[in-house]
């Protein structure tokens, strides 16, 4: 496979994506209405997947598939010479989640054989379909039920499912990914508007993604009242009737536990050691000191993503309202899957 046509591809395929993101729904076209049906059809089948998250997922693809950053990461790395066939088994917690996946494995000068997630499986087949045309027909690829005939894995699942993957594909090279989240530290001095960027973080996807805000550290003279008032951008998401069943069922245990909780009518702060919160629900708790959380994080490096806080913490954190902004060499659970296939 010729990796300058795929590059190229895949530019073109960017700058159509954006400009349907950028017409209005009445200036579409008939290539434009297939985009706009597959979104709907996700949605309906998957309703987590609302039309606007997608257009969101998209539009951060738009933004990341440059000539510049596309040439800019592969300079870091060999393209193999070889081309192996790479088992994909893809997440579907949130939309095209899987596709840097398959990015890294085309552009590896490898074939992805894609066993897809039941819960995002009519876009990356879409785009793939797309960037193959643009590419003058470069881009090989094959869509499975089961994965057969494969030289190497990376499969993504819960830590239970990891358990069954690590065995399963033990005599093959592999990148088996587990459950995280991400966390956010406050100094205590952000602005309203780093605090609505940190909102961001939380909300977006409906908290579903491994990047999303789960639990929140702050100042032991931190008012909680502050996080309530800048999440008030995102109030309509308990309209979205998944979301609210979650909400109204985690409210429930908890009056019925007699738990403490602070609560504002679409989302729940609960003072808890956890890193991981139900939907609907963020966890929060005092630090004394700075030393104490750099601890903590490096204590529990296997089960964060990302921390969203101030440079100044020197947490290798990243800004506020950037979590869900990951880079081309931004890669999950910190393996880098593109040095992972140099070896394949």
């Amino acid at each position: 496979m010729n990796t300058e046509n795929q590059v190229l591809g895949l530019i073109k395929l960017s700058g159509y994506i954006k400009a349907f993101l950028a017409k209005k729904p009445e200036n579409h076209n008939e290539d434009d209405a297939d985009i706009e049906l597959l979104l709907k059809r996700s949605e309906i089948e998957n309703p987590w997947f609302t039309i606007d998250n997608q257009k969101f997922a998209l539009q951060q693809w738009t933004d990341l598939l440059t000539e510049e950053n596309i040439k800019n990461w592969l300079g870091n790395y060999s393209i193999s010479k070889i081309s192996k066939r790479v088992g994909l088994i893809l997440a579907g917690n949130i939309p095209l989640v899987g596709f840097h996946d398959v990015i890294s494995v085309v552009l590896g000068n490898h074939i992805p054989v894609i066993k897809l997630s039941s819960k995002d499986k009519y876009m990356i087949p879409f785009l793939l379909k797309k960037w193959n045309e643009f590419s003058n027909e470069n881009v090989a690829f094959e869509f499975v039920e089961k994965l057969e005939n494969f030289d190497a894995v990376i499969a993504t699942g819960s830590n239970n499912t990891a358990r069954y993957l690590e065995y399963y594909f033990k005599n093959h090279l592999n990148i088996i990914r587990k459950n995280r989240t991400s966390v956010a530290v406050l100094k205590g001095d952000e602005t309203n508007e780093e605090l609505q960027l940190l909102a961001k973080d939380i909300f977006q996807y409906f908290g579903l993604g491994c990047r999303n805000v789960t639990r929140i550290f702050i100042p032991q003279d931190f008012v909680i009242d502050r996080l309530f008032e800048n999440f008030l951008g995102f109030q309509d998401i308990i309209n979205h009737n998944k979301y609210a069943n979650n909400y109204d069922y985690n409210r429930a245990v908890y009056l019925l536990n007699q738990d403490k909780f602070w609560d504002n009518n679409f989302v729940m702060l609960k003072e808890d050691d956890k890193l991981f919160s139900p939907l609907s629900v963020i966890n929060f708790s005092r630090y004394e000191s700075l030393d104490e959380m750099k601890s903590f994080i490096a204590e529990n490096e296997e089960n964060i993503q990302c921390v969203v806080a101030k440079g100044e913490l020197e947490l290798n954190a990243i800004p506020f309202g950037e979590a869900q902004n990951p880079g081309l060499d931004t890669y999950a659970d910190n393996v880098d899957t593109m040095k992972f296939l140099e070896l394949v």
